[in-house]
């Protein structure tokens, strides 16, 4: 059984040993094993190779992923996983400069890095928020960077994902601006699989009815910096 996720932690990083692990990684872990399956080998892969690969049959699952409309054209969803706000992760010092996506729009001397076909992409654009201020990349690191190296003012995704990595570099002088509920709800991840795969996507929500919400998710997830709160959006 083969599983992609990309880097982007806390749901999905490798640790000091080379390991994989994270939210997502250990989810997909505990599902799988409760179906019987226990050889599995995680694909490292960019963003936009994720549900393609599904298509292609180069894997037969992926880690969390927002399931939009559009992503429903191409593959099935699992039932949500998670329920999380969108974030801005930028520089300490314009920690109070910027509050969401509006305020990056009407600030005209902003850049905005975000990851190549991720939902935040589209949402900055939504916002009104110029193409030729957008500044688009293939990994979490390589934008993370652009922010930090002043090229990018702020890179939009996960506000989890944000802390996960600030997490993991704490000498980051950055900050994470969390976007208002009012202006865009938290949205929900699931896990995605090829829509040839309905029997498989139906046998992991099974699993699934049974963990999410008791007591060993919330230890597995409070792993990770989930909170009860968290955890009861898709309890």
């Amino acid at each position: 059984m083969k599983i992609a996720y990309l880097i982007e932690p806390p749901f999905n990083f490798r640790d000091q040993a080379g390991g994989v692990t994270g939210s997502d990684v250990e989810l997909v872990r505990y599902v799988l094993d409760q179906l019987g399956i226990d050889k599995i080998t995680f694909v490292e892969a960019e963003f936009a190779d994720l549900l393609p690969g599904l298509t292609l049959g180069k894997w037969q699952m992926t880690t969390g992923l927002f399931a939009t409309e559009d992503r429903r054209k191409t593959a099935i969803f699992s039932r949500p996983i998670w329920a999380l706000p969108d974030g801005l992760l930028v520089r300490a010092a314009d920690a109070g400069r910027f509050t969401g996506y509006r305020n990056l729009a009407t600030d005209t001397a902003c850049v905005l890095a975000v990851i190549r076909d991720q939902f935040q992409h589209a949402t900055a654009l939504e916002f009104g928020m110029p193409p030729d201020r957008i500044m688009v990349f293939d990994t979490y690191t390589e934008a993370a960077n652009a922010v930090q190296d002043g090229r990018a003012d702020a890179y939009a995704s996960v506000a989890r994902a944000h802390d996960g990595y600030l997490e993991q570099n704490p000498t980051a002088d950055m900050d994470v601006v969390v976007v208002p509920a009012d202006e865009k709800p938290p949205a929900f991840g699931c896990f995605a699989f090829s829509r040839a795969d309905i029997a498989f996507r139906d046998a992991v929500d099974g699993a699934l009815n049974a963990f999410l919400g008791g007591p060993g998710h919330r230890e597995m997830m409070k792993r990770f910096g989930f909170s009860d709160r968290d955890i009861d959006l898709v309890a």
